[in-house]
């Protein structure tokens, strides 16, 4: 996800004065209008959707920040931007802790996909970087917006090539499994199924020989999730160093494996979005 695409400058404001969540959404609602591609739509449009969502479900994901999110039918192209207040705001995140960061998307209705792809996007790159805390102490939209640019620098589009590999992740530590999922549609992978199965553990403890010893493991560890997906064979170094960035070096880590097979034939597709 290039966010020089999406990133509007103008629309990026550091320090206002917020307290409550229907204030500081206001106040993104108006900053969001600087943006030529959000001015027909209008600010207080924009409140109510940015609202509506957070009635859903809070969009504060912990550690003082949020990724307020909307959709319209009549726009034609994301408008990304960052907003900071100077007062952190209860926004009933899901940690519990004040809000002061706010990533703001705002998008098409009909490009859901590319709008999950932008979330998991900026949500990785909050989870590499120590940009939350850069940000905190900018002044200006500017320092905002070139703060931001500046840790995605390397972001680059997904690559399209005919040349298809079958990526399979087999992980038997469940707290990984949801990262991994991010990864992937930050990685432009927006179709992958998941197998759930039994590791050779469950089945040994029902021979009498062995079924002293394995009662001593752990039985989370008898069950395993696979992630299949077709990948273009030049992503593939990448996707796997990305992965590797999640669960650690697999030669030295227990738990999870990565195989990547030659495709003789595939025909159709696993994309659901």
């Amino acid at each position: 996800m290039n966010f020089y695409d999406l990133t509007c400058q103008a629309a990026c404001a550091a320090n206002v004065p917020a307290r409550h969540r229907e204030d500081i959404l206001r106040v993104i609602a108006r900053q969001a209008v600087h943006s030529p591609n959000l001015e027909t739509i209008g600010e207080e449009r924009i409140f109510q959707a940015l609202l509506e969502r957070e009635h859903q479900g809070s969009t504060g994901f912990g550690d003082g920040a949020a990724i307020p999110h909307a959709r319209f039918d009549d726009l034609d192209d994301f408008v990304f931007f960052i907003v900071t207040s100077r007062h952190p705001v209860d926004f009933e995140a899901i940690d519990k802790k004040k809000v002061s960061v706010f990533f703001v998307l705002i998008g098409p209705s009909g490009q859901v996909k590319e709008h999950l792809k932008a979330l998991a996007a900026v949500s990785t790159v909050l989870a590499r970087t120590n940009v939350k805390n850069e940000l905190k102490l900018a002044t200006h939209g500017s320092v905002l917006y070139e703060t931001f640019l500046r840790r995605t620098k390397d972001e680059k589009p997904a690559h399209f090539q005919q040349k298809q590999k079958l990526l399979l992740v087999i992980l038997y530590e469940d707290d990984l499994f949801y990262d991994l999922l991010e990864f992937f549609l930050q990685e432009g992978i927006d179709g992958a199924t998941v197998l759930d199965s039994l590791g050779m553990g469950h089945y040994i403890s029902n021979i009498p020989l062995f079924s002293s010893f394995v009662s001593f493991m752990n039985e989370d560890h008898n069950r395993s999730r696979t992630i299949l997906a077709t990948v273009p064979e030049d992503q593939i170094k990448s996707l796997v160093d990305g992965i590797e960035e999640i669960t650690g070096d697999l030669d030295k880590t227990q738990g999870a494996m990565i195989m990547v097979l030659d495709l003789a034939f595939s025909k159709g597709s696993m994309k659901m979005l």
